[in-house]
């Protein structure tokens, strides 16, 4: 408790000059004797502080004094602000608080390393989002938010696709996950860990019932087990297909997020490439290839080629309908 309590008067004094020894006792919640002795014990450390009495005393370091009080190295502090850069936390609210909290950090870090750690906030942008996604609605983070701060449960009519209504659950909530953009709450209904996309809460209500989590819980890896759950689909579909080299590129950020497996790119002749795409299902493979008309043959399987035939010449059968226009 003592290394810390001397730690914070160091900084206090850093960052405010001169301070008296009541104002640091009523800041550090010990009495005046406690904090002349702390001022004691960091001048037998070598640290350049002195006490001066009177009306307009009080306690200080020498002037120009600094001590690389953060423990940083050059490295790790431009790893922090690059972090906070445009990221997630603006959805928690929290975005505000970490630009505060290292513009505090910044005023402590050695002057050495200040320069570099500006220059990472000022060169590199996070963006958390896939291409061509809009960002989800999310009227229902902050509660949802608030009781897992709380640990508290939580009451949630949520919709599950292709349900036809929304079901209420009551779950015990272990902690939030945000994955390429879209929140995830990690919680338990009946003791049952599972994921529960924040989007498709209806309604959320924390209730005032203690949240049963697990002592111990290990968060990150729960959420490696049920994301590896989520993405163990089977054996899916191989799909060989060639795309027109130009359009190449847009098709595999379009469908990344639907495959099971990397893209395997093929030969190149003719201005067309060929790639070979894992999907979890042919329909999936159907719904994301068939809008890139002229652009992408299929090559295999027989049976999509023959759903991709049959959904174009309906295509073009509405089309060639004399809507009287």
């Amino acid at each position: 408790m003592r290394s810390d309590r001397l730690l914070s008067v160091l900084l206090l004094l850093q960052a405010h000059g001169r301070l008296s020894a009541r104002d640091l006792a009523g800041r550090l919640e010990v009495s005046e004797r406690t904090i002349h002795r702390d001022v004691e014990a960091l001048s037998a450390a070598g640290v350049p502080v002195y006490a001066e009495r009177g009306r307009h005393g009080g306690i200080a370091l020498l002037p120009g004094y600094r001590t690389d009080v953060s423990g940083l190295t050059s490295a790790e502090a431009r790893a922090l602000f690059v972090f906070a850069g445009r990221g997630t936390l603006a959805d928690l609210g929290l975005e505000g608080e970490l630009r505060s909290a290292l513009r505090k950090l910044l005023s402590v870090l050695p002057e050495p390393h200040r320069p570099g750690a500006e220059r990472a906030a000022d060169r590199v942008v996070v963006d958390p989002r896939g291409w061509m996604r809009s960002r989800d609605d999310l009227p229902h983070l902050a509660t949802v938010q608030e009781a897992v701060w709380r640990d508290r449960r939580l009451r949630i009519r949520y919709r599950r696709p292709g349900a036809p209504q929304a079901a209420e659950r009551v779950l015990d909530p272990y902690g939030l996950v945000a994955k390429a953009g879209t929140w995830y709450l990690v919680g338990a209904g009946g003791g049952e860990p599972r994921l529960y996309r924040v989007s498709r809460i209806e309604a959320a209500e924390v209730t005032g019932e203690p949240a049963d989590r697990p002592a111990g819980l290990d968060l990150e890896a729960l959420w490696e087990e049920l994301r590896g759950r989520v993405e163990d689909r089977g054996p899916g579909v191989t799909v060989r297909a060639r795309v027109r080299a130009e359009r190449v590129e847009l098709l595999l950020r379009v469908v990344a997020s639907q495959l099971t497996g990397p893209a395997v790119r093929g030969e190149a002749r003719d201005g067309w490439a060929h790639l070979e795409l894992r999907y979890p299902a042919e329909g999936a493979a159907q719904a994301s290839l068939l809008g890139f008309g002229p652009a992408v043959e299929v090559l295999a399987p027989g049976t999509l080629r023959r759903d991709l035939r049959r959904s174009a010449a309906a295509v073009v059968a509405l089309y060639d309908r004399d809507n009287g226009s």
